[in-house]
């Protein structure tokens, strides 16, 4: 396979798939061996999207790559769907998933004990909508299940891994200098 059908592969897989095409989905997908990475395919594409001026652009998230629209045209997105298919969260659910986003793995208790209510309803919620997973017990007493976050999150946060989430002293200084107001 030539470079420019492996480019036109590679397009109608981001163009097919609802989640991020990682270079271990995209080797299977091809069947057979090729000498070009993934990443420079996807180089490759952007360039001739750059070059042509669409409305689309190819982003690297969760792990893989995804094709999206660009910023400018998302407002005529938003018009089409009239309703926004954002997901919305309650902010006991935003509470917990930032409890659970900063100290994974992390038991109910634990994050219990952070927020002073019980977790049950917002993990319940979070869980249903694919953002955190259950990872496994803790050792201690009582072998209490850890939630962890999963690809869905990095995806809905538009974060590649979780590294990428703001530091919480870069949060607290924001804060500190009025610079985080909330809605």
């Amino acid at each position: 396979m030539n470079f420019d059908e492996l480019k036109q592969v590679v397009e109608a897989l981001l163009i097919a798939t609802p989640e991020p095409l990682s270079e271990s989905r995209f080797l299977q997908c091809i069947d057979t061996e090729i000498d070009v990475s993934l990443e420079n395919i996807i180089e490759a594409l952007s360039q001739d999207y750059q070059k042509s001026g669409r409305a689309f652009e190819i982003i690297q998230v969760a792990g893989g790559y995804q094709l999206v629209t660009k910023e400018d045209y998302q407002i005529y997105i938003k018009r089409m769907f009239a309703k926004s298919s954002r997901l919305r969260l309650s902010q006991a659910a935003l509470e917990t998933l930032s409890i659970i986003a900063y100290r994974q793995p992390v038991t109910r208790n634990d994050i219990d004990a952070i927020r002073g209510v019980n977790s049950d309803s917002p993990l319940r919620t979070l869980l249903e909508r694919k953002l955190i997973q259950i990872r496994g017990r803790d050792e201690g007493q009582g072998r209490a299940l850890l939630y962890r976050t999963t690809v869905e999150f990095l995806q809905y946060f538009g974060l590649n891994t979780i590294k990428e989430m703001p530091k919480l002293r870069e949060i607290e200084e924001l804060i500190d200098n009025d610079e985080l107001s909330f809605v």
